[in-house]
């Protein structure tokens, strides 16, 4: 299973968004961060803001923040929102003869719905790093002077 660079981008946001404690940030400072195209998370933003995992707050001083606690986004339904398909293979669209009789569809179909359960398994809360542990991991992983 691969997922889009949409959905990576979309855990990544929120992630970000999950370690500020509710501040507000802006899709420039998140795009740097992770040294994305700006572009491209202006996409995933409209999206995980129109579906209420966003707060976003227009004007001067304005940025994202998440619109819900962490504790309430699953990940796996993220990773539902982002994705406009999740099959595996896509046996409808093809002319093969054995179709109708074929075990590999229901085979793939399973893995895909026991990949989808581990995701909903984590929420947001379970992924997230809170600023203080990020800033003592780099400190401690910095060379002495």
């Amino acid at each position: 299973m691969r997922l889009t660079r949409h959905t990576d981008y979309a855990l990544r946001v929120l992630m970000y968004l999950g370690a500020r404690n509710n501040e507000l940030a802006t899709i420039t400072e998140v795009a740097e961060v992770y040294k994305i195209s700006r572009n491209h998370l202006v996409k995933v933003v409209n999206v995980l803001g129109r579906e209420g995992y966003l707060q976003t707050v227009r004007g001067k001083g304005g940025g994202i923040r998440l619109g819900m606690p962490p504790e309430q986004i699953g990940v796996g339904a993220v990773v539902r929102v982002m994705e406009e398909n999740l099959d595996i293979i896509d046996c409808v669209g093809t002319e093969c003869p054995i179709i109708a009789p074929c075990r590999l569809r229901t085979a793939l179909g399973e893995a895909r719905d026991a990949f989808l359960a581990v995701l909903d398994s984590y929420t947001l809360a379970d992924l997230v790093v809170q600023q203080e542990q990020i800033l003592h991991a780099l400190f401690d992983q910095a060379p002495a002077t």
